[in-house]
């Protein structure tokens, strides 16, 4: 009975979060050149390093796709989820960022948000010492073009616009630890 009732209860966030008729298929595929699904992250891509994004790539995702939104967190943080990039409005037709992604608020009209280290773009892995944090950078398919949000909109504001234009989602998880 416990089993159910869990189950109902991960449905009805499932259909809060999102607004949307049931389970979002995970149906994208998201990779990078510089490390695989579950590897680790090189430092180049860090706190420890250059803190540059690395280049990511979407496929698999549903033809009636108008637009995209990429998030990228850290489940792991001592302090709860702590969100490292905001990327929203991304254009139906790009579907790959370069190593380097510009950390500036707009970029050929696709905008960044707020990140937790209080600045809009990329900001990479700089977990505390112990045991490697998880990183997952995910793809999400929107059926809108755009969310109609400012660049340097928050993770919360990005989400709350998102709720019910889902298409479909991936991501890409990386490990990273000091």
């Amino acid at each position: 009975m416990k089993e159910k009732i869990f189950t109902a209860g991960l449905l009805t966030l499932s259909l809060f979060s999102f607004g949307g008729g049931g389970e979002i298929p995970s149906t994208i595929e998201v990779v990078s050149s510089a490390f695989d699904n579950g590897e680790f992250i090189p430092e180049i891509y860090t706190c420890d390093g250059e803190d540059i994004s690395p280049d990511l790539k979407w496929s698999g995702y549903p033809s009636n796709t108008e637009s995209f939104v990429l998030i990228m967190d850290d489940p792991d943080a001592p302090i709860g989820t702590f969100t490292h990039w905001v990327v929203y409005d991304i254009p139906k037709n790009v579907n790959a960022f370069p190593e380097n992604f510009p950390k500036v608020p707009e970029v050929d009209g696709i905008k960044q948000g707020i990140t937790d280290f209080r600045r809009v773009g990329y900001g990479g892995p700089c977990p505390p010492p112990g045991k490697p944090h998880r990183y997952f950078i995910k793809v999400f398919a929107l059926d809108i073009p755009s969310l109609g949000l400012p660049a340097g909109a928050t993770r919360s504001q990005v989400e709350s616009k998102m709720k019910g234009q889902v298409l479909s989602k991936g991501h890409l998880m990386g490990l990273y630890g000091r």
